[in-house]
Order: C-alpha cells, then structure tokens, then sequence
C-alpha cells in the first residue's frame, strides 16, 4: 500500500470532490503543511478536475474573490486561524464569499471556541477534521515535517515548550495509524526515558480515535500491527557512514535541496525533481551506485541498439553514454529521462573520485564493523583514523564523521585523547562541542570524568554474503528490528521484550494472538 496514494486519494475524496459542484469553481487555500502534502500526493490536474481554479498559500497576500467559496487545508493552529479569520473579518471587504474549513487534526477546545465567536464564523459552511498532519514523503516513508522537534527532545536547555511538542508529535503519529486504519500495540526503546512519556501519550490518543472510530484497525484477516517507538541513539553509526546506494550518495555529496537536482549542459542549466513520479528513480534509488550506472548504460544501450546505431561497445563509461545521448537528437524525449540520471551518476562519481571518499568508506566501515573486510579483529582503529584527520583534503565535516565513528566503536575515549583528535583535525572550539553534544543522545563520548552509561549492544543478524562490497558491508540496525517485527517471534533477539518492552497491557495482546497463529497452523 503506498502512503501517498492513500493520503492522496482522501484529499481528492473526501476534502475537493465532496464540495464539487457542476459549473462552480472554488479556490484551495493551504498552509505549509497541506503545501508539501499535496505537492507530494496530489498532481495538479487532478485537483482542478474537482473545481478548484487556483492553489493559494494562507499565509501570503491574496487577490480577493468574493464571488467565489474558498476551501481551507490547515493544521489549527493559532496562526492559520488568525489568518483565516482576517479573510472574513470585513463584510464589506471579504476575501472570499465562504469557507469550507479542513483541519488536518482536531482543534484545541481553546481555539475553536475563540474562533466560533469571531465574526468570521458565520461565514463557514463546511468545518470538519481529515486528521492527516503528517507529510507523506515517499510511499513507504513519512515524516513529520518539523526540524525542531529533535532540539526539543535532545537538548537538555530547550525544556520550554517540550509539552507541547510531544502532544504535536504524538497526534501526528496517531493521524498516520488512523490514515492506514491501523491500530498498532505500542513498543518503545527503553533505554531512553522519553520514548515511554511519548508512548504513553500515543497510547492515550490513540484510545480516543478509536473511541470515535471503533473500526479503526479493524478487517478481514487484519493481524495487529506494532508501532516502534525508537530514539536516534539506538544507531548513531548509520547516519555517519558514507553510504554508496544512489540515493544516499546523491544527498550527501551534491547539493540537493528540497529533492530537486540541479545540473549543467553545454547549452544551458537543468534541474529535476527527485521524487517517485521518475520511474528510474523509483526504480535504482536503493542500489549501489556500481550496479545503477551499468544498469542504466545497459538500458540506454539497448535503446541505441533498437534505433539502429551499432556503435555501442561494453566498456562504454558514464562519459561515452552522455555522448551517445548527444548525437541521438531525434530522440530526445526519449531520451532526457536517461540523461539525467546518466548526469547523477556522474557527479556522484565525480564527488567520490575528487573527496577521496573511496578511503573514507574503508575506515568508516572497519569502525562499524569492528573488522576488515577479511574478518580480521580491529586492534588499532586510530592508525587508519589518524591519517584522515592529517589530511587537508577532507572537510571538518567528514573528519568529525570519522571521530565520532572511532568514539562510538571504543564507547567512549577519554577527554586527553579526545583533545588530540580535535588537535590532528584542526578543528575549532564550536566543532569539539558537536562531538560533546552527542552525548544528549545517550551515548558514551568521554569516557573518564563521570559514570558510563550502560549501552544497548543488539544482537545482529548476519548480513554478508559472497555478493556484500567491502565498503558497504554494515547493514543499519533498524533491519534487524523490522525483521524480528514481522517474523514476530516471542524470542526475538534484536527486538527483545527487555530493551523493547511493550506499554502496559499489550503484550498480552500480541501473546495471545502468537498462541492463536500457532493454533492456526
């Protein structure tokens, strides 16, 4: 099932073709939120095929069209109300001529009685909550669209406000089982303590949607999902590595922003979005770049081969097919979608060849792995550690990757030779407090000068094969989880009760639903 067509569909459904009406064009007025969702499930023909005429952003100047009933998707919050009620707060001077109101989730009691007694009540038609407040990013994956909320949850001084978060952050998560009509049994990490407040407040919320919507997790052969509660300290090693499938090399070594690619022809500059609407894209995000840029020159290969030009050879490179591309005009169209990506992999390669990343890769992964590629033991991490550090060519950025991934693999170093590190890789004040700032997540950076904190050491499957590259052999811990999740065993050894305990009264629930499978089969 892909979140985005299911957020997408009920945007169409139940906010733009319930208000359709023949002949009648009404305008879509959005915040932020409902912006980037429905620039990421809803494409723009599909909504004026409901009636709407324009998309406007509520928080931006409008051109009035009191002749016409405006349709509102907005989080409720004190802002977007304000903005709203300013759109009617004039009967000589309205912005529009009504309002059909869509809260992505319910309203505070506070604010929707404030905003029942303002003037611009009467001039509501519809008022209803969709409770979608999440951002459907790419058909498997969500977020909640608020960079600050890891501030909140980690920073020690930023206690202001950390109520307010949580309660934001736990109705999202309940609008995205209630979007897929689950209703999950509740796990979190236990090694942080403010993944049991989070879960609790899930839990909570979670009971009144299904108070409302006693169907909601409810089908035919619908086995109860589980919702993992997780914190980023259960794996800080993944978010350092120089990872080599497409995706994650794009967005780390190109300067990608807000998913769009931008590149330069001989003629003039380019720029694509990066989304699942690309089908080569969608297709070879996820593999190594190795086998992406044979795959694509085996494709564009075969396109020559089929329009008649036999001029292909099988040591072509990335070079050689963008000039293939080139002499091939009649097929432009066709051929644009494999430029681009020919393009891509270019400059990844290019940023990998000219950042020297080849050598980084090999130290970081001998640090996650805690060995070398043959299966030798690491006993000296600092002596493939040290060189980088000494070396001009690598970015602060990449020497304080390598640092914390030797930190994380000794679970602590003491503050002297912390010192030394930051001493070899010339690094500033402000850039030594990154590495100290770490510790918030819950892990061990020095390892004198205090007690240290007992660390979780999950038990990993095996991963390697003959067919696993050198420098992509670590595999991140949320694959372990995930598995232990769907095979569902009572005896996991990576997502186990103790370190992952379920909220009070659940796991009842999945013990009986283990004996009833049993019995089953």
């Amino acid at each position: 099932m892909s979140l985005k067509l299911v957020v997408g569909q009920k945007i169409l459904t139940d906010v733009l073709h319930s208000l359709k009406e023949q002949g009648k064009w009404k305008v879509l007025v959005v915040d932020q939120l409902a912006m980037r969702m429905i620039s990421s499930c809803v494409k723009m023909h599909d909504i004026m095929n409901e009636g709407i005429t324009i998309v406007e952003d509520l928080h931006k100047g409008r051109e009035p069209l009191p002749n016409m009933e405006a349709i509102y998707l907005t989080t409720p919050t004190e802002r977007s109300l304000n903005a709203l009620v300013r759109d009617f707060d004039s009967s000589a001077d309205l912005q529009y001529g009504g309002a059909h109101i869509f809260f992505t989730e319910a309203c505070s009691e506070e604010l929707f009685n404030w905003f029942c007694k303002s003037i611009s009540s009467k001039f509501v038609r519809t008022l209803k909550e969709i409770n979608i407040a999440f951002l459907p990013y790419e058909s498997q994956i969500f977020s909640l669209d608020n960079s600050e909320t890891f501030q909140y949850y980690y920073k020690p001084t930023k206690m202001a406000g950390w109520n307010e978060m949580l309660e934001r952050v736990a109705t999202q998560i309940v609008t995205l089982c209630a979007t897929l009509g689950e209703y999950p049994v509740i796990r979190y990490r236990s090694n942080f303590e403010r993944n049991l407040e989070l879960a609790q407040l899930v839990h909570k919320k979670m009971e009144a949607y299904k108070a409302d919507d006693p169907s909601m997790g409810e089908g035919l052969e619908k086995a109860r999902s589980q919702l993992i509660i997780l914190d980023r300290g259960f794996d800080s090693v993944t978010p350092l590595l120089h990872e080599l499938t497409l995706q994650a090399m794009a967005y780390d070594l190109l300067p990608i922003e807000n998913d769009v690619y931008k590149y330069e022809t001989v003629n003039n500059s380019k720029e694509i979005l990066l989304d699942e609407n690309d089908e080569i894209w969608a297709q070879y995000r996820h593999e190594h770049i190795a086998k992406v840029t044979r795959n694509i020159a085996d494709i564009v290969k075969k396109f020559q081969a089929d329009h008649k030009d036999k001029k292909s050879t099988d040591k072509m490179n990335i070079k050689d097919l963008s000039m293939m591309i080139k002499q091939m005009p009649q097929h432009q169209k066709e051929v644009n979608k494999y430029s681009t990506h020919i393009n891509l992999s270019e400059d990844c390669m290019k940023q990998y060849e000219n950042r020297r990343i080849e050598k980084l890769c090999r130290a970081e992964q001998d640090l996650a792995m805690g060995e070398t590629p043959e299966g030798e033991k690491l006993t000296d991490p600092m002596r493939s550690v040290v060189p980088i550090l000494l070396d001009q060519n690598y970015s602060s950025f990449d020497k304080l990757r390598i640092i914390l991934l030797f930190i994380l693999s000794k679970n602590g170093i003491s503050e002297e030779n912390l010192n030394k590190l930051i001493h070899h890789a010339q690094m500033t004040h402000e850039e030594r407090n990154i590495v100290l700032n770490l510790q918030n997540l819950g892990i061990n950076i020095l390892s004198d000068g205090g007690a240290k904190r007992k660390q979780w050491t999950p038990h990993r499957k095996q991963h390697i094969t003959e067919e696993t590259l050198d420098l992509s052999r670590w595999t991140p811990i949320i694959k372990d989880l995930m598995q232990d999740g769907v095979e569902g065993r009572s005896d996991a050894r990576c997502l186990d009760v103790r370190h992952f305990p379920f909220l009070h009264g659940h796991q009842e629930y999945i013990a009986a639903q283990y004996r009833a499978e049993k019995v089953l089969y």
